[in-house]
Parts: C-alpha cells; sequence; structure tokens
C-alpha cells in the first residue's frame, strides 16, 4: 500500500471491532486503520469482565436469548439477538487462534475448559475472561497480528473530522455514496482526504457527553456525529447505560469496577454497612445494571451521601488476587486493601446503547459506509445491555461486515482524486477558552439534567442550552482552524442533541431510560424504536 492516504477500507476506531474486521479483510483487501491516539487505546481494551458465550453444559442458547431479551425490556430485535447468540461460540474459538489467552480452569491456562463467571443479569455462568483484564488481552493480541500483516496499515493520532460522499455507482436514496474521509493529524494539525471504496465506523460510544464516564478520554462521539452529519438515522439514543460501580476516589479517574466483583458474591452497602440491593429487587446485586444503577442512585440521593461501598472481603486475599488481580492492584495503589475492607464506588456513564442505524452486516443508510461496535445500533442490546454482550456484538458484526464489504467493494471503484481540506477562509482562533467553557458547560448540564433519572423540565433545559451550544460551535467551527478539541467538542454537542431529542420522543420509563413524567412503561408502543432522522440539505 503504496499511498498512505487510499485503501480499499478505512477502519476509523482500533477496539476489538476495528481490529477484527482488519483481519478478518486484510487477506483480500488492503486496510487502513487509524487510531485518534495512541494503539491500542480505546474502549475495548479497559473491558475487564469479559464476552458472554454458551460453553457451559448446564447452559443454552435460549437461555443466553431469553436473559438478553429480558435485560433489553422489550425492545431487543429477536433475529438479532439469536444470530448474535448462535455465533458466540465460534468468536471465543476464532480469538483463541488470534492467540488471547482466556483464563481455563485448573492451573493457568494449562486447564482444559474456559473459566465461565457470572455477571448481572445472567442465568448461567457463560462469560469467557482473560482475569479480569480480557479487553486488554483481546487488543494486545488482535493488535500484534495486525502489526505484522503486510495489508493492514496503523495509523496513530489521526481523528476522523467527517465522512466524504459523492456521486458513484450504487449510490444511495440522496443520490450519494461513501468516498473516504476527512482526517485530523494530531501531531502534524493539518486535514488530509482519505480516499477509500469503504469505510467503517467502529470508533466506539460516547461516554464524554457526561461529567462521569467509565470510559476513555477518546470516548467523544465521533463516529455517530460524523454519520448523522452525512445523512444516517440513529436509533435509541436515550438508553445510557450506566455502571453502577466505579470507583470513587480523587486520582482513580473513571476506573471501572467489574461487575464480575459481584458475580463472585460482593455486596453492596450503604455508608453505614447496611445492604440494600434486596430492597429494590430479588435479584440484589445481581440485577441488570440499569436497576442497581438506579438503587444507588437513589439510596446516594437519599442520604446525601457521596458514595456507596462494595465488599468483597468475604473471599480471601488469594481468591481475590488470581481472580481480580487489575482492580486488586488499583486499589492497592490507591491504598484501599480489597480483601480487608469495602471499597467506594459510584455510577458513571458506561455504553451507549443506541447508536448508528445499520442492518446485520453493518451497512447504514450511505453505501459505503458501515457502522459496528457500540458505533451502531443493531437492535441487540434493546433498552438495556446485557452484561458482556458488548464484546460479543463486535466480534459478530466485524465477521458479518467484512463478509459483505469483500462481496460488494469490488463494485465500488476507488473515487477521484479527492477535494482538499480547504483552510483558505479560516484562521487561528484567538479564543480558546470558548472550547474549553462550552465543553465543560455540556458535559455538566448533560450529567444534571440527562443523567440516571431524568425528568421533561430537566430534558428541556438541557435542549434550550445544547441548541445554543450547537450554534456557538457551528459559528467557531466556521470562523478558526480545527483542533482535536473543537473538533471533539462537536462531536460531543451533536450527540448530546440526539440524547436528548430522544429521551424527549419517549413518554415511558423503560430499561435505561427512566423518567420522573412517566414513570411506568407503556406496551402500546413496544415494539417501538425511538429512530431519528437527519434534516434534508
Amino acid at each position: 500500500m503504496p499511498n498512505p492516504h487510499t485503501s480499499d477500507v478505512l477502519v476509523i476506531g482500533s477496539g476489538i471491532a476495528g481490529l477484527s474486521l482488519a483481519l478478518r479483510l486484510a487477506d483480500e483487501l488492503d486496510v487502513t486503520v487509524i487510531n485518534k491516539d495512541c494503539f491500542p487505546e480505546s474502549n475495548s481494551y479497559y473491558a475487564q469482565g469479559g464476552m458472554a458465550a454458551v460453553l457451559g453444559e448446564d447452559d443454552s442458547l435460549d437461555a443466553h436469548v431469553h436473559d438478553t431479551v429480558d435485560a433489553g425490556a422489550g425492545l431487543c430485535h429477536p433475529a438479532i439477538v439469536r444470530l448474535v447468540v448462535e455465533r458466540a461460540p465460534a468468536c471465543v474459538e476464532w480469538l483463541s487462534r488470534m492467540g488471547v489467552h482466556f483464563t481455563r480452569t485448573g492451573t493457568g491456562n494449562g486447564g482444559s475448559h474456559y473459566h465461565l463467571t457470572k455477571e448481572g443479569g445472567h442465568s448461567h455462568r457463560r462469560v469467557v475472561h482473560a482475569a479480569d483484564a480480557t479487553g486488554k488481552a483481546i487488543c494486545d493480541a488482535l493488535l500484534g497480528q495486525a502489526r505484522r500483516h503486510p495489508r493492514i496499515r496503523l495509523l496513530a493520532s489521526q481523528l476522523a473530522v467527517d465522512v466524504i460522499t459523492g456521486q458513484g455507482p450504487s449510490q444511495g436514496p440522496a443520490g450519494k455514496r461513501c468516498l473516504g474521509a476527512y482526517v485530523f493529524d494530531r501531531e502534524r494539525r493539518e486535514v488530509s482526504a482519505f480516499r477509500a471504496r469503504a469505510v467503517v465506523l467502529a470508533s466506539g460510544g460516547a461516554g464524554k457527553v457526561y461529567l462521569y464516564t467509565s470510559n476513555p478520554d477518546i470516548a467523544t462521539g465521533d463516529g455517530v456525529a460524523m454519520a448523522w452529519r452525512v445523512g444516517c438515522r440513529v436509533a435509541n439514543m436515550e438508553f445510557i447505560q450506566f455502571h453502577p460501580t466505579c470507583l470513587y476516589h480523587p486520582d482513580a479517574k473513571s476506573f471501572l469496577v467489574s461487575e464480575a466483583l459481584r458475580g463472585e458474591g460482593a455486596r453492596l452497602l450503604l455508608p453505614g454497612g447496611t445492604p440494600f440491593m434486596e430492597a429494590f429487587d430479588p435479584r440484589a446485586e445481581l440485577a441488570p445494571r440499569d436497576i442497581v444503577a438506579r438503587a444507588i442512585d437513589h439510596e446516594m440521593k437519599r442520604l446525601g451521601a457521596d458514595c456507596v461501598y462494595l465488599d468483597i472481603s468475604h473471599q480471601s486475599e488469594a481468591f481475590i488476587r488470581e481472580h481480580f488481580p487489575t482492580v486488586y492492584a488499583r486499589c492497592h495503589a490507591l491504598g484501599i486493601d480489597l480483601a480487608r475492607e469495602a471499597i467506594p464506588v459510584v455510577p458513571a456513564a458506561h455504553y451507549l446503547c443506541g447508536g448508528v442505524l445499520s442492518d446485520d452486516h453493518g451497512r447504514t443508510d450511505v453505501p459505503g459506509l458501515y457502522a459496528i461496535g457500540e458505533v451502531a445500533f443493531t437492535g441487540l442490546h434493546g433498552a438495556n445491555r446485557l452484561a458482556s454482550n458488548s464484546l460479543l456484538e463486535c466480534m459478530v458484526f466485524a465477521e458479518s461486515a467484512s463478509q459483505d464489504l469483500r462481496a460488494r467493494v469490488g463494485d465500488w471503484p476507488l473515487p477521484p482524486k479527492l477535494a482538499p481540506w480547504d483552510e483558505s477562509r479560516v484562521t487561528d482562533s484567538d479564543e480558546e477558552v470558548v472550547v474549553a467553557h462550552n465543553w465543560d458547560e455540556l458535559r455538566r448540564f448533560m450529567w444534571d439534567y440527562v443523567g440516571i433519572v431524568r425528568s421533561t423540565k430537566r430534558l428541556q433545559r438541557a435542549q434550550r442550552r445544547v441548541k445554543l451550544l450547537l450554534a456557538e460551535i457551528d459559528e467557531y467551527y466556521g470562523n478558526f482552524r480545527v483542533s482535536n478539541d473543537l473538533i471533539e467538542l462537536r462531536n460531543l454537542a451533536v450527540v448530546g442533541h440526539l440524547i436528548i431529542e430522544a429521551a424527549l420522543a419517549r413518554h415511558e420509563s423503560r430499561g435505561l431510560h427512566y423518567t420522573l413524567d412517566f414513570p411506568q412503561p407503556d406496551n402500546s408502543r413496544v415494539p417501538a424504536d425511538t429512530v431519528l432522522t437527519p434534516p434534508q440539505h
């Protein structure tokens, strides 16, 4: 691949979805994978718990389907759920062949069977994992394979700005297809046009739209915003999963405490040491995440407490260090002894269940533009994602998208030379403080008004503020040269707007969307996804 800005397929994002797709394509196609930071930084990399798959003798595909649909509160698409669950075991085996060392029964990795854990909402032990750093283990293995492949180019510090569309064969209803993307080089501080027969958005979620999140700094909703601007529909943006247990410590910076601790008997306690989850759900600590997060939020507000506590001290230190080495080490570095004391935890924005509307092969509304992983809405998660189905979704749709791309990409000729990025009418900004202020304001009002518990009044307040921000950002964007912070702020404001509009459109409480004005589910509209369509320019 002599030209660094030309390839058959451009993959935006280098998490598990993007890397596994690239590896499945590269025997036939030239693939460029860009990461806005350094490799292997991604949401996937920080996934602790694991990947759900039916591997135990007492488990069944029907049980996994049932648990997924039950957690999704009536909005899961049954055919998609069945497809994903059926392909899960094969995905685990593929990852093993790629060099992922999942934890096995017996001593070390020498056991003959995968060690399976149980997480909230699951009726069986079915979560395959690599200790408590599964995402890291998978990303490291896939990245190692990708670095050795001659037809995969990995480019770091490349932030996608916008998808490029134009006239061409296989056009969509608006008379356009995907031709590539404009990409900002964060080190050179310049924008280049990347040509490709197809572009795949694998850019992850949007946790940074909230003040508190388990996500890394890169999770700024770039793929959703770019797809929206180019004419793609989005769906179910109101369903934001708040992980119930992030470590509450000034130096922790959004460190997630795996749900697998609760799977091994950890209890949630009030500041005085009293358990409280059984008052909210008979499944107690193993209830789905939306229930646990709301229960914690309720108790913190009721008591005026800064946090609640998670206690796994009933397990031995040896057990904890073997099963949760990452959590143990992080807590120990902060002066917390996981084996002898309860640890302070709070909910934080964790996962976007909605996203860019895509089909069972990852295709969006624009021909040649695909979306896979957290950025995509497939119908798998419904109103609430079942724990450890996210890495599985990445794997399944990377495989199906690769099949479709191999079959179709030959019909899409490489586009002619693309128009260069135009900076002829802009100047360097002398008011960067505007970007910093707007970034802070957006994340704060999203947390206060569009968080775990919502109301129509709160949402309307957020709606008014985000409209003002969008206008301000649009004016600023049109007058000054782009920067990393401006590009991300522009995307976050679009995503915030979409979350608010979707939340206002859903006049019920269901799954992750809970509103004081409509506290009960409205089954007369089920199944009904909240689909938003971009205005036609």
